[in-house]
């Protein structure tokens, strides 16, 4: 048995557009310069107050980056109706995850700095409401890289870490799978760079989904 755990932003689905849009009002709103997206894609896969704490150049969370991600999060809905800033899954995910949640011997879970409600409703919008066995969201855990997103679907599914690997593209994915004991492989698509996500223990690197299949399933 196997516990395949995906990352979500920049791995499942594209969202680089309504995060940094979202984060740029938010940034205004509070009287800041909105960072550019650059700056915005260095942070997706932090829990949001961590994100927020690090684009204003602060070491710690602070009352203001409370304040600023309760925002973000009241303007995220309201964003994402526009038909531009909708969360498309990369080409070849949906068919790459059809045939993992065949597999009798997979278990697919989710691992991911978005809210709990960002995550359900990036799930119902694709039809995988009741295809993740168990998730874990910013709302649940400590940010990425802290294992405990990791060893808590463990625990809940009763696999050890070991039988566990984590997809994803930034090296905080891969250094919560390494810290938590897990394998990790990395997604050259995303909002990471390739040569970091080895950096960081990255066991491969997945240039298209179909390569995922070929590293999840292979030793399955």
């Amino acid at each position: 048995m196997k516990l395949v755990l995906f990352d979500c932003d920049g791995t499942l689905v594209d969202s680089l557009a309504i995060i940094q849009e979202t984060m740029a009002r938010t940034f205004r709103a509070f009287g800041h310069d909105a960072p550019d997206e650059h700056a915005t894609r260095g942070t997706v896969g932090l829990t949001l107050d961590v994100a927020i704490a690090g684009l204003l150049g602060r070491d710690q969370v602070d009352h203001e980056c409370r304040d600023m991600m309760g925002y973000y999060r009241s303007l995220f809905v309201e964003v994402r109706r526009d038909p531009a800033m909708q969360e498309k899954l990369y080409e070849g995910i949906s068919a790459m995850l059809s045939h993992l949640f065949l597999q009798d011997d997979i278990l697919v879970g989710a691992v991911t700095g978005k809210s709990r409600r960002g995550l359900d409703h990036m799930l119902k919008t694709h039809g995988y409401a009741d295809k993740f066995i168990t998730t874990r969201t910013a709302d649940d855990c400590p940010s990425k890289p802290h294992p405990a997103m990791v060893l808590e679907c463990c625990d809940e599914t009763g696999m050890r870490p070991e039988q566990a690997v984590v997809i994803g593209d930034t090296v905080f994915d891969i250094q919560m799978a390494k810290s938590a004991g897990a394998g990790a492989v990395g997604v050259s698509w995303g909002y990471g760079a390739p040569d970091a996500l080895r950096l960081a223990g990255a066991a491969a690197i997945a240039e298209t989904p179909d390569d995922i299949l070929k590293f999840v399933l292979k030793g399955a």
